[in-house]
């Protein structure tokens, strides 16, 4: 008996279209690195998207969405953790191949972890007033970076 998956509030609609421009920027850089793309050319286009998106999408989750549930839960703790992580790799001063496939595995891990198992548990133990708080906060998805240089398609 297959489950189906919960249907997204509309609270978290727009971070879960974010999620799924970061899974766009994984598939980006395994394309990349697949094309042998220079790991400084794509590293270029990871730091724009942590500035233009990743950043704000981290922000947002912290201030409004983990707030839900206690300071030391455990998924909240993990998340956060992933957050930090990601920071550190993306805003490194150079790009190697390695870094990029890392950056590309712990970032894709990290959306499965929120679109799996924390939002399912956001929307169940949020209260509609929070849940309208993070509507309110960012009720329309950070939009697509726009870059010249697609190095996925060459």
């Amino acid at each position: 008996m297959e489950t189906k998956p919960l249907k997204r509030h509309p609270a978290l609609q727009p971070l879960s279209k974010e999620h799924h421009f970061a899974l766009l920027l994984c598939w980006k850089i395994r394309r990349g690195l697949e094309r042998q793309i220079d790991p400084e050319r794509i590293g270029l286009y990871v730091k724009e998207m942590w500035s233009h998106q990743l950043e704000p999408h981290f922000a947002i989750e912290e201030e409004y969405v983990f707030a839900i549930f206690e300071e030391d839960h455990k998924l909240v703790q993990e998340a956060i953790g992933q957050h930090r992580s990601l920071k550190r790799l993306i805003l490194q001063d150079s790009f190697t191949e390695k870094s990029l496939n890392r950056i590309e595995e712990t970032l894709e891990a990290h959306i499965r972890l929120e679109e799996r198992q924390l939002f399912p548990l956001v929307q169940k133990a949020a209260s509609e007033e929070q849940l309208e708080r993070i509507q309110v906060k960012h009720d329309h998805p950070i939009a697509e970076l726009p870059w010249e240089d697609e190095f996925w398609k060459t």
